[in-house]
């Protein structure tokens, strides 16, 4: 009996820590994550929703200012799908710049390429009562265009807490 206590205790513990596990998504998954978050973020300029959008789809024939990098950053992204309502898929983002704070709902075919993207990058899957739940927080990506552009691998990295 004492045992099984043990060993479920250790179970648990591990289950919690992995429930805050910091995820690096580089290359191409951090540019695919930051180009399905950069359309809906209040905090990216259109010109620079263009230029991850431009990079995404493999155009690297534009210039872009030297050494200015993109920051596609989010405070968390919570994305459900349903297993029993097989139409229900919607994420919920929050975005905040220090003195104001942005809520965004995505639904339907935006919110299950967030989903994916976000489940390929590394975020965690969770189940609850007929659904399936990702979450991701603390997102900070780095795109850089110019690195980008010499097509070596380089120049999208992102950062985020999976399952929080």
């Amino acid at each position: 009996m004492i045992r099984f206590m043990v060993l479920s205790l250790f179970l648990m513990m591990g289950q919690w820590t992995a429930l805050a596990a910091l995820v690096t998504a580089p290359g191409p998954m951090a540019l695919a994550l930051a180009a399905v978050l950069a359309q809906p973020s209040p905090l990216l300029s259109a010109y620079d929703k263009r230029v991850i959008v431009r990079l995404f789809r493999g155009n690297t024939n534009f210039g872009f200012t030297p050494n200015t990098k993109i920051l596609v950053v989010a405070d968390s992204v919570v994305c459900k799908t349903s297993n029993v309502d097989i139409t229900m898929r919607d994420c919920e983002l929050t975005f905040s710049n220090g003195n104001k704070t942005w809520n965004r709902s995505l639904t339907g075919p935006q919110a299950n390429e967030l989903s994916a993207t976000a489940l390929a990058a590394g975020a965690t899957s969770e189940g609850a009562a007929g659904s399936t739940i990702q979450s991701i927080s603390k997102l900070d990506c780095t795109i850089d265009p110019n690195e980008i552009m010499k097509k070596a691998g380089g120049g999208a990295q992102c950062t985020f807490e999976a399952g929080k």
